[in-house]
């Protein structure tokens, strides 16, 4: 399992960085506002720089998912993997749906830290 953090710098980019199972425990009990998501998405996708539409971790049951950032750097996340969204400001980051068929992910809402 992946854990990954992607978040705004103070360079304006969007950035990653692994976060440990200990720590994730930890975010995930800042459930914050708002609802539950069950995301249906295709694949292949792609979705240009956006930034995260609010605080969130994301979890994939099916499919692969791929992010990149502005410095070129990529992540591939597939079922059981995590992406912790919190790059709400700035250039933000790509998103892309790999290989065909259907994704499904689980957005859950996060409270500020």
């Amino acid at each position: 399992m992946k854990i990954v953090r992607v978040f705004s710098g103070d360079d304006g980019e969007s950035h990653f960085e692994d976060v440990a199972p200990e720590e994730m425990a930890r975010i995930a009990g800042r459930v914050g506002e708002g609802d539950i998501q069950l995301n249906e998405r295709q694949s292949p996708s792609f979705s240009d720089y956006h930034t995260a539409p609010r605080r969130q971790y994301v979890l994939h049951l099916l499919g692969t998912g791929e992010y990149e950032t502005a410095d070129g750097s990529k992540c591939q996340l597939g079922p059981g993997d995590i992406l912790v969204a919190e790059d709400l400001t700035g250039h933000g980051h790509i998103a892309r749906g790999l290989g065909e068929g259907q994704r499904f992910i689980l957005a859950i809402p996060l409270s500020e830290a």
